[in-house]
């Protein structure tokens, strides 16, 4: 079962990492990281709904408490999306995913917090190369642009994403549905989304050139969001939070495959070993948890 659920984890760390194509691609559309966000969360959530109507409508059938489980994963999921995008727009798609991996040393922070997790020494190792990888990274180490907006909302991103996993980790110890917790984290995600996105902008500018922004909307939402999340909470049931966090380590390995393979984005010595620290950091966390 652990084994299925680790190829859970990779399929999705890979479909996460196609997220900066999509902002790439829809960005010079005119729309914000917000629009990109609510535009995400929508198509997710109509495909989620639309699944399970037809062929699991137990999982609409949940309790108060659990909805608003759901609603705080939704509201993470959203504020996740936003940050991402917002780092992704305002430096680069390489340094805005390796920022958020630094999710996996928060997971491990909240653990040792709130589920009893021990801090060991190989743990204050990993956190010692996590912050030495952000520096070079973002680029106060190395002489490289340093963009600060950029900086601070791909740590936010990971600070936001650390909590969304451990709401979707006490769900499932509460044994909710996986495809009622997707379906209502992606409902609530979607609702905050377009309650600051200007819906009707969103919508005028689909409609200028909607044969090239349809499918790349519509991937969006389902690539980076209702495949990889439902897999991601499908692996929680089997798998404890730090060491599902610190598995989706493809993310950012394809991520950065992805910006400079196919984007063309230039990957500087600094950036370079930057990533290599904050990788090894994940691996020495998962070591620590084997």
């Amino acid at each position: 079962m652990k084994t299925k659920a680790f190829i859970y984890i990779v399929i999705a760390g890979i479909l996460w990492g196609t997220a900066g194509l999509f902002v790439h691609y829809l960005t010079p559309f005119g729309f914000s990281s917000l629009q990109l966000t609510a535009i995400r969360g929508s198509v997710a959530a109509m495909a989620m709904t639309v699944y399970l109507f037809f062929f699991n409508r137990q999982a609409f059938k949940v309790t108060l408490k659990d909805v608003l489980l759901f609603a705080c994963s939704g509201f993470f999921l959203f504020g996740t999306s936003s940050c991402y995008y917002i780092a992704m727009q305002a430096s680069s798609v390489s340094t805005a995913v390796i920022l958020m991996y630094t999710s996996p040393v928060v997971v491990m922070a909240f653990s040792v917090a709130f589920f009893n997790e021990k801090m060991t020494t190989l743990k204050t190792l990993s956190v010692v190369c996590m912050l030495a990888g952000c520096c070079l990274v973002s680029g106060i180490v190395g002489g490289m642009e340093f963009n600060f907006m950029g900086v601070i909302m791909g740590l936010a991103a990971s600070f936001s994403y650390s909590a969304y996993n451990v709401f979707t980790k006490i769900q499932m110890r509460r044994f909710c549905n996986p495809k009622s917790a997707t379906l209502f984290c992606l409902i609530f995600m979607a609702l905050v989304a377009l309650s600051f996105s200007n819906p009707p902008e969103i919508v005028s500018i689909i409609a200028q050139k909607p044969s090239a922004i349809l499918p790349l909307s519509i991937g969006l939402g389902i690539c980076t969001c209702v495949l990889p999340y439902f897999l991601y909470t499908m692996a929680l049931k089997d798998l404890p939070v730090g060491i599902a966090a610190s598995l989706g380590i493809v993310e950012p390995m394809s991520a950065t495959l992805f910006s400079v393979l196919l984007l063309g984005e230039p990957l500087s010595f600094p950036t370079l070993c930057g990533i290599i620290l904050i990788l090894i950091a994940v691996l020495i966390l998962s070591r620590s948890k084997d």
